[in-house]
């Protein structure tokens, strides 16, 4: 896989951001897609479940805002730093996104400071997380 198609999916997510269109979701994620949350110690592996929690932190997320990309020597994954509000609280994180040969997102690692901000995202994903859990 080259440098374009990374950088082509990355795009792609960029405008997925900026359109609130969701549904693009469903062509960047691998079916095998794993998601590593800054708040569960247990990763979330599955194209369903990781829809659902880019889905709701976009809604949680308030002045998103990304800053600076950086791609790793092998062109497979990139780093996005990014800010944004939850309610009161700001906070400052990256996007670690590691693609496969067609383009399509594997692994999604999240890291957020400080830990208020961190908190602040916790309690509002744990309460739709739990909404969504089968029951």
């Amino acid at each position: 896989m080259g440098f374009s198609q990374t950088q082509a999916s990355v795009q792609k997510w960029h405008q997925m951001l900026e359109s609130r269109d969701m549904s693009i979701l469903d062509e960047l994620l691998a079916e095998d897609v794993i998601f590593r949350s800054p708040i569960a110690h247990t990763p979330y592996p599955g194209k369903q479940v990781v829809t659902f929690i880019l889905t709701n932190v976009i809604q949680i997320f308030e002045n998103f805002t990304y800053y600076r990309e950086f791609y790793t020597e092998d062109q497979q994954s990139v780093v996005l730093e990014f800010s944004a509000n939850v309610g009161e609280k700001k906070l400052k994180g990256i996007d670690m996104i590691r693609f496969n040969e067609a383009g399509q997102i594997v692994d999604f690692e999240v890291m957020i400071r400080p830990k208020s901000g961190l908190e602040a995202l916790a309690a509002q994903m744990g309460q739709r997380m739990a909404a969504f859990a089968p029951k």
